[in-house]
């Protein structure tokens, strides 16, 4: 098994990577984050830590980036559904397009491990308790259809020299260096702080939810695994599979009791429930953090003021930044 050393993450300065790539050069690894940084640059500087401004559907950037590099986490994507449909084009052209390309090219370098971050929302609407990862993969949106696409070319690349595995996160909560407001507990934790009223589209749907430090744990897991354990393997990884009405309440319940909840119909029915055994029996991952220490999280950077204009500044909605900067 090669020693890993010299590691790439793409997409390291957005949410998941702004707090993973600290915790990669605590571990003493050498980081190189390849990052449009349209929502700024968080990153300490560090003498580890290479910052390269580019486009990851830029080959011949690539090919100077990737000799040398011993793994790949590839987080760089546009990311969710109402991301991608606003510009679906945009969306196929970095989230699929640019996909194999990277991965072949990874692979003709001699990266000998390459990490995806797919997404939990490849099952689509799942009737079972603790979906895991044999069931059938039913994506409803072409940003989840394309994952799934992607898990497949990954796996085809894989060998005894290229190790290749898949996570399938929940979706990611709390707080960050490169704060989101835009999944459903900061978004339900960011209105109840500062507007004292959260309005629920539906209710009854499951949604699977992990505290983004046990997001960055599971993929240095990931890292340091066995090559065995993990090569052309798929793991979900999540916490608490609860429904939206009642992640309400327990946002409720963490700001104040004067939080106002409205209820109104909608026409998402994505529900799902995802059982995360699987990553704690192969690799022993367990998470260590709840939803409710996300929003006390959230609260306590609301509270000192660590985040700026949270109902306006398009830097923590990805959609806004988006229309914004007009990316192509």
């Amino acid at each position: 098994m090669r020693e890993i050393k010299n590691i790439l993450v793409t997409g390291g300065a957005g949410y998941v990577g702004s707090a993973l790539v600290p915790e990669l050069l605590r571990k003493k690894f050498k980081v190189t984050v390849l990052d449009l940084f349209i929502y700024g640059d968080t990153l300490d500087k560090n003498p580890n830590l290479t910052l390269v401004k580019g486009d990851i559907r830029n080959q011949e950037l690539l090919k100077k980036i990737l000799p040398n590099i011993d793994a790949v986490i590839h987080l760089a994507c546009i990311s969710n559904d109402p991301s991608f449909e606003l510009d679906s084009n945009l969306g196929k052209s970095i989230n699929f397009d640019s996909f194999e390309p990277m991965v072949q090219l990874s692979k003709e370098l001699k990266v000998y491990k390459f990490i995806y971050a797919s997404s939990s929302s490849v099952y689509g609407i799942k009737k079972e308790r603790d979906v895991n990862e044999n069931m059938s993969l039913e994506p409803l949106t072409d940003y989840s259809i394309y994952k799934a696409k992607c898990e497949n070319i990954l796996n085809n690349y894989s060998t005894n020299d290229f190790i290749v595995t898949t996570l399938r996160p929940a979706t990611v909560c709390g707080y960050a260096k490169r704060q989101r407001l835009d999944v459903v507990v900061n978004i339900l934790s960011n209105l109840a702080y500062h507007k004292r009223k959260i309005t629920v589209l539906g209710g009854d749907q499951l949604r699977p939810n992990i505290h983004i430090k046990d997001m960055v744990q599971s993929y240095l897991d990931v890292l340091e695994a066995d090559s065995k354990k993990i090569n052309k393997n798929i793991f979900n990884v999540g916490t608490e599979n609860i429904k939206v009405s009642d992640l309400a309440n327990l946002v409720r319940d963490v700001i104040g009791d004067d939080v106002i909840i409205e209820y109104k119909e909608t026409n998402d029915k994505r529900s799902y429930h995802i059982s995360s055994k699987k990553i704690k029996d192969v690799l022993g991952f367990e998470s260590k953090y709840t939803i409710k220490n996300a929003i006390e999280d959230l609260k306590k950077a609301f509270e000192k003021k660590w985040l700026h204009n949270t109902l306006t500044n398009e830097d923590y909605f990805n959609i806004a930044k988006m229309q914004k900067i007009n990316l192509k």
